[in-house]
């Protein structure tokens, strides 16, 4: 796939501090998680993206527009949702929706009938009548997501687009960015400190530390553990299903009172479990292949960073 950003040794440094230090980085179409940690560069390299600051050495392309040449141009293609409130007082939801797709010049009945139609798929109803100020916080961030995807982008920069939504909401608002991806070929950077949202629909992930890129690769292929093997929750006496299986000379890794870890084959395995769960009288309630957390491969890459500046 052709990469839609192309940063090569891109540095950025404000006065002696240095926010981006020597950054190559590809971002392929889908959607990318960029995560790290407080301080880590990741709002300084949207700016960037955004043509937003200017670079101190580096070079590279966003959706084919060489860096500082024409940010105008780059951010007609992209749609971007900050993490704090853009919205205009005295407004009501459906006339920011309109003065946005306005900004993009769009003419003004097209502007309102495209806000109407964004507003509906985020969820709005007559909400966006209301003046945006009597909004919560799940109401102001469908506002921001609606302004950001309302001129049609190719690109989408999401930054934190489900902090302070309930359960539901959020649910929601992951399955919309999902739908944008994969029915409309829309590529998204979501940039969040939530993980799980990560695993939920991210296709790529990159890590940044102390303004440098620590990890970049797909999700499946972060989550993959090095040795094949699979987790097995059993219902009964775990400890006897256990023991027969160290007897079969397996190696047993216990993650719960009722969750054990098996390296192995899993087409063989699996076979295996199945008939040590009936000969020890145990049930086994879920088997999946094990995978690394996300959690400690971003924590073992923050660490990392720290251990080279102790």
């Amino acid at each position: 796939m052709t990469a839609l950003i192309e940063l090569r040794e891109l540095t950025k440094n404000y006065g002696k501090f240095c926010a981006l230090n020597e950054i190559s980085l590809d971002i392929l179409p889908g959607i990318t998680g960029l995560l790290g940690p407080n301080g880590a560069g990741k709002s300084t390299l949207i700016k960037v993206l955004l043509g937003l600051v200017s670079t101190s050495r580096g070079t590279g392309q966003i959706l084919g527009v060489p860096i500082g040449t024409d940010p105008q141009q780059i951010r007609t293609q992209i749609g971007y949702m900050p993490e704090d409130d853009c919205y205009i007082h005295g407004l009501s939801g459906i006339e920011c929706i309109q003065v946005a797709a306005r900004l993009s010049r769009m003419p003004a009945t097209e502007a309102l009938r495209r806000g109407h139609e964004i507003l509906d798929f985020c969820g709005t109803g007559q909400e966006r009548y209301r003046p945006v100020e009597t909004y919560s916080t799940g109401m102001r961030q469908k506002l921001r997501f609606a302004m950001a995807i309302v001129h049609d982008p190719k690109l989408l920069i999401l930054d934190e687009p489900t902090t302070g939504l309930d359960p539901e909401e959020r649910e929601a608002m992951l399955n919309r960015i999902r739908i944008l991806s994969v029915e409309f070929g829309k590529s998204v950077i979501l940039c969040t400190h939530i993980l799980p949202d990560v695993q939920t629909v991210c296709n790529h992930v990159v890590i940044l530390a102390a303004g440098r890129v620590m990890i970049s690769d797909t999700l499946q292929n972060l989550c993959r553990t090095p040795t094949p093997s699979l987790t097995v929750s059993v219902q009964g006496n775990t400890a006897a299903f256990v023991a027969s299986l160290k007897q079969q000379d397996y190696f047993c890794e216990l993650l719960g009172p009722q969750q054990v870890r098996v390296p192995g084959e899993t087409e063989v395995l699996s076979r295996v479990l199945w008939s040590t769960a009936i000969d020890t009288g145990c049930v086994i309630q879920n088997m999946t292949p094990s995978k690394n957390s996300l959690e400690q491969i971003f924590l073992d890459a923050v660490k990392q960073v720290r251990n080279a500046h102790s």
